[in-house]
């Protein structure tokens, strides 16, 4: 038995689309920083008396069984292993909102498993093998910012640590619901249909090279900058699709739009989304409470305090002991 726990990322620089659907090669890079909020914890038992794998999420059986045995089967190949195994989680971040619940989810399933089946993997593989569950996940397996290199192939795509100034976020609920289109479905009618495509891709290439130059100089304002218009672009190609996606909500423009008073106002704050309607607060670490205040006392953003989340760069994905 093993038991892991990892935590959500939220890209700077996004990952929206595949070039490889089997081995979920991206068609850009990107960049995230990996929070301390809202862990998953994942235990894996081996079952070798069991004709099918148990898959059991916060208790009920897991609505996504399909995807966690074929991950499975990945993790029993890579072993040269045929046993079944037992499969219990625990999450405590809105699953399938876009806030990166699948990231945190296969994280912590490939660290568990990997040691339920005695694979020794570094953090590379490790990463390689959390993509194969959910492209994000290959970047919760490390701790505060990391970069997921687009790779040219499945040994050469994976993510690593970055260096670069504290970072913390602020994250506002909008929604905890899950969205009605998944991002996987998402992703694949952008690249189908959305003719913004090719400029994305172009523009996010651009965009990952100044965000890691921005890195190293420490430079929290061109951070902030690129983090707002990689996301709003991102969020551009998605509702060109057809038909359209729209992930954002009216008090998600509304968000955006606070972030830009709190600049106006003298504190630094950078509004991001993923594949939903939550809106993240990117700033300074040691502005996360005055962030969070903030948007607290705008009365046009409209949330209520117990909607917002502080957060800062937290652990990589790992192991524990005890049963989830």
């Amino acid at each position: 038995m093993s038991t892991a726990i990892a935590h959500p990322n939220i890209a700077l620089i996004k990952y929206w689309g595949k070039r490889d659907d089997e081995l979920i090669l991206p068609l850009t890079g990107s960049l995230s920083l990996t929070l301390d909020v809202f862990p998953t914890t994942t235990t894996v038992t081996l079952a070798p008396d069991s004709a099918v794998d148990e898959v059991l999420f916060d208790g009920a059986p897991a609505g996504a069984a399909e995807r966690i045995v074929a991950f499975l089967d990945l993790v029993r190949g890579l072993a040269g292993s045929t046993t079944r195994a037992r499969v219990h989680t625990r999450n405590s971040v809105p699953t399938g909102a876009g806030l990166a619940s699948s990231a945190s989810g296969f994280a912590a399933l490939a660290v568990a498993a990997a040691s339920a089946y005695g694979l020794a993997l570094d953090d590379a593989a490790l990463s390689r093998l959390a993509r194969r569950g959910s492209g994000s996940a290959c970047r919760s397996i490390v701790g505060g910012t990391a970069i997921w290199h687009a790779g040219s192939d499945d040994d050469s795509s994976f993510a690593e640590p970055v260096a670069g100034p504290d970072l913390g976020m602020v994250i506002a609920v909008v929604d905890a619901a899950a969205k009605p289109i998944s991002s996987r479905q998402a992703m694949r009618r952008t690249i189908e249909t959305s003719p913004y495509l090719p400029a994305w891709v172009s523009s996010t290439e651009a965009d990952l090279a100044a965000m890691q130059q921005a890195f190293a100089r420490g430079d929290v304002t061109a951070i902030g900058e690129l983090t707002e218009s990689n996301a709003l672009r991102m969020h551009a190609a998605i509702m060109a699709a057809r038909p359209p996606v729209r992930y954002l909500a009216p008090q998600s423009i509304a968000l955006f739009d606070t972030a830009a008073r709190l600049r106006a106002d003298g504190l630094e704050a950078y509004a991001t989304a993923d594949a939903g309607p939550n809106v993240v607060f990117l700033c300074r670490g040691a502005d996360v409470d005055a962030v969070r205040d903030a948007v607290a006392a705008d009365p046009a953003a409209g949330i209520a305090p117990d909607r917002l989340v502080a957060a800062h760069a937290g652990p990589g994905a790992h192991l524990v002991e005890g049963a989830a």
